[in-house]
């Protein structure tokens, strides 16, 4: 994935994140933990997880306004992305 290196540490630094979460959700899991508990983390992980296909997602939005008609994807094609994360 060609992003910028700020773009890209940022994305990377919230799926790491969310790694982190999912980890945690498993071993509550595991441990027995209550339902409240597993469902808020799970939460967390799913928030994580959109905050990083949204920041793609919108960088990749700016790459085609900047590049006019030699962007790499038609406004259908990054409309129909942007809907697959909700």
């Amino acid at each position: 994935m060609d992003l910028e290196p700020e773009v890209n540490t940022e994305v990377l630094l919230r799926l790491k994140r969310a790694r982190g979460q999912l980890d945690g959700v498993i071993k509550m899991i595991e441990d027995g933990r209550g339902c409240t508990d597993v469902v808020t983390q799970l939460a967390a992980v799913s928030k994580a997880l959109d905050r990083a296909g949204f920041k793609v997602v919108a960088t990749g939005m700016q790459e085609c306004f900047e590049k006019g008609e030699k962007a790499p994807m038609t406004q259908e094609q990054l409309e129909k992305l942007f809907l697959s994360l909700a």
